[in-house]
């Protein structure tokens, strides 16, 4: 389900921030999210990668954008409104690779988990800086309800 993409179309476009007509999803996870956010009453308004925040990336040694798959606001129970910044993940790249051998795939995870938590600690420090929640959902989240 991880590889799917293409293009949703909201059924309620007045909640999105953007251009509606040009909502990316990169895998049927997000896609399963954006149905979700679309149609949740208690969402206000969210967006898919319209945020961009600078980071170092230390595989390419400079600084460079990282798109948080999703802004949401929602009302929380109780009231109020709360903002976040939520990536979408496989669990196995949310952690460093575990191996008893060294090898190509191996050091391919390692490269990505490094790229991972360099933007994840950017996102943090943006959210801190602008009264925002960071999140990070698996499909152990996404799925928890069937």
């Amino acid at each position: 389900m991880a590889s799917m993409k293409g293009i949703y179309k909201p059924s309620n476009p007045k909640k999105y921030i953007g251009n509606p007509n040009q909502i990316v999803y990169r895998s049927g996870w997000e896609r399963k999210f954006m149905v979700y956010l679309d149609s949740k009453d208690t969402v206000n308004r969210w967006g898919s990668e319209e945020i961009a925040i600078k980071y170092w990336n230390p595989m390419k040694k400079k600084v460079a954008r990282y798109f948080p798959d999703f802004y949401v606001e929602y009302v929380k129970k109780g009231g109020g409104v709360k903002k976040c910044l939520i990536e979408i993940k496989p669990h196995r790249e949310c952690s460093p690779p575990k191996y008893t051998k060294r090898t190509k795939n191996v050091m391919i995870a390692e490269s990505l988990y490094a790229q991972n938590t360099a933007k994840w600690k950017a996102a943090e420090e943006f959210c801190l800086d602008n009264g925002l929640e960071f999140r990070i959902l698996t499909e152990k989240d996404l799925f928890k309800n069937g």
